[in-house]
Order: C-alpha cells, then structure tokens, then sequence
C-alpha cells in the first residue's frame, strides 16, 4: 500500500469492483466522500483500500448496504458498535437457518412428488395425458418466496 491517493479507476483495479461501485458506495455512505482533483478525477486516500474491501466482506457475509452504512457511520464518528454488529451477525445466521430448514422440507417435499410422478409415467402410454401438476398433493403448502429467482423482464 503507498501512501498516495488513488484514482477510481486505480483502487477499482486494486479492489476488483467497478469505478461505479465505487461511486455507488459513496452514495450510501459507505465510504466518505473524496475530494476531488482540479481535473474533476475522485482522490481516494491510501485507507480506502482497506475500506473497500472491508465493504466487500461484509457485503459478502450478508450485511446489507444500510445497515453496514449505520455501522461505519457510528465507528467513522469514534464509536464501537461491535455488539451492534455481532447482534446483526447472530439475526443473519437465524434467518439462513430457517431458510435451510424450509428447503429441506421443500426438497423432500419435491422428492416425493417426482417419485410419484415416476411412477404414473412408468409404463404410461405416450402422448395421454397424465395432469402430474394437478397431482401434486393437496398438502404441499405454498411457499411464501421461491428458492429459484425469478427471471428479471427485459427493458
């Protein structure tokens, strides 16, 4: 690390995120706004560096973008919000829990429904028929959010 600023596109290269996330986390407040040079070009100090990928982990790790911003707002302004973090940590790893136990229900749930389905095409004449979807149990219950996304409609 030296001790000069860099330019956008330096500490992009340096971080492995776009000029534009950069920018984009300046907009949420997680990192501070720069100074700029006469030429118009950002001036990101040595220490952003280490903030950009600090961002970028705890992005990783599942922490939001406003709540991250809160976190740095507090630690930018001296305080220690380590319980704040630990406490937003521990509800994370809560809801990945219960996300994977509802998966699981979920894939034992579509296992039994295949093997069904199996089984009525085993030996069934081709082209009758067979309404599996309106085999599926009437006990499947509907899930609140599909674990497959959705694809995004084109603009």
């Amino acid at each position: 690390m030296g001790t000069k600023p860099y330019r956008s596109g330096e500490l992009a290269k340096l971080t492995g995120v776009s000029s534009d996330t950069l920018r984009f986390y300046e907009r949420n407040r997680l990192l501070p706004l720069v100074p700029r040079a006469a030429n118009g070009y950002r001036c990101y100090p040595p220490e952003a560096l280490q903030r950009v990928l600090l961002i970028r982990r705890a992005l990783g790790l599942g922490f939001g973008v406003a709540e991250l911003a809160r976190v740095l707002k507090a630690r930018d302004s001296g305080g220690a919000p380590c319980k704040a973090v630990r406490a937003l940590a521990g509800e994370k790893l809560e809801q990945i829990e219960s996300q994977m136990k509802e998966l699981v229900r979920f894939r034992n749930e579509l296992t039994r429904v295949i093997k069904d389905w199996d089984t009525r095409l085993h030996g069934a004449p081709t082209g009758k028929p067979l309404h599996l979807l309106e085999a599926i149990p009437s006990t499947s219950q509907p899930r609140a959010k599909s674990p497959f996304p959705r694809p995004k409609k084109s603009s």
